[in-house]
Order: C-alpha cells, then structure tokens, then sequence
C-alpha cells in the first residue's frame, strides 16, 4: 500500500508548492508524486495523470489538495474516480475532506464536484457576457498587451545574436514558452513594418 500525492497547476509559471504545504500540515507521509504544470481540461494531455493511473495499485490511496487539481468538469472527475475505484485504490480531497473508501465520500465527491462544474460555467458565463459587453461598446478586451521597453529590445538583441538562449530570454522575461514565442512573433511583425 502506497501513499500517492498527485498536484497540478494550470501553467508553468504557478507553483505547486501550496499544494505540498498542505499535505505536510495534515501530516501526509507520500511514498510517491505526481507533479504536472498543464491545463486539467483534457486528461489525455496530462502525462503524469496517466502514469499514475497506470502506476497505482489495489490499496494504494491518492490524495490531492482538492477537486479542482484533478478535473476540471464532472464527467472526468468521475471518470477518474471510477477508475481509482475499479483498481481497489482510495482518494482523499484534503480540500473538501473527502474519502472515496467510504459512501458517505462517494456521495459527497459527487455533490462537490457537479458544483465545482457548475462554479466554472458561470465564470465562463460571466466571462462571455464581458466580452460581448465590451464588443457592443467598442471596447478592449483581454489581458493589455505589454509594451516593449528598451530591455526587451536588448535581450532580444541578444537573442538573435545567440548571446543568449531561449530559455534565459524567457527567464528575464517571466514569460511561458508560448507566450514568449508570441510576443516575438507580436515584435517581429512590429519590426517588419518599421
């Protein structure tokens, strides 16, 4: 029987700590992590939610900080549940105090996670009525696009000159590997057209 800690966030620049922080204050002994920086929408794009499906045994137990950093939406949740289940191996969401070995944490993990469905549909839904908001008023919406300073300009320089690498471009940058290709992109067309 193994203790097994699965944690997630949504991008590479979150930190995951958190997440072991609360494990170690409950006490929470893992034998083994799962740790993955990616969108929880799909599970076939979450390489350690797979090997740890395919790792855990009958009677080991996999916790979690809560819902939310296992499945996004009700349908994988269960999903996921069902298949810990079928292979005789436990959840416990420290989060919402839930233990899948009983039925009362059956019950419970079902009501949590369709109003944790039903949270993120009315963000969306807010969301949307934002941007259409915006649109109707000629309105700009989103993230503001950052400007380029004169240190952008100098690590590109940089950059193009292979002074410097990629991943120290995006370092200084505090940017993800598609956001700073995007920004490139953003700044090359910028260059084209000086």
């Amino acid at each position: 029987m193994a203790n097994i800690g699965y944690v997630r966030v949504s991008s590479k620049d979150q930190n995951t700590g958190r997440q072991f922080v609360v494990m170690e204050e409950r006490g929470i002994k893992l034998d083994r992590t799962y740790e993955e920086h990616v969108s929880g929408k799909n599970i076939a794009d979450r390489p350690q939610l797979l090997a740890m499906l395919d790792y855990i045994r009958e009677g080991d137990i996999v916790y979690i900080e809560s819902i939310s950093r296992l499945a996004r939406n009700t349908v994988d949740f269960l999903d996921i549940a069902n298949r810990l289940k079928e292979k005789g191996v436990g959840l416990i969401s420290l989060k919402e105090s839930i233990d899948t070995s009983t039925p009362q944490g059956r019950f419970v993990t079902t009501l949590f996670a369709a109003f944790a469905e039903l949270e993120r549909d009315f963000i969306r839904e807010r969301q949307r009525e934002g941007i259409d908001l915006c649109l109707r008023e000629g309105r700009p919406y989103g993230r503001p696009r950052r400007s380029f300073d004169d240190i952008w300009k100098e690590n590109y320089r940089q950059w193009r000159a292979r002074k410097i690498t990629s991943k120290e471009f995006m370092f200084r940058e505090h940017l993800s590997s598609s956001g700073f290709y995007a920004r490139v992109h953003r700044y090359e067309e910028i260059l084209g057209k000086c």
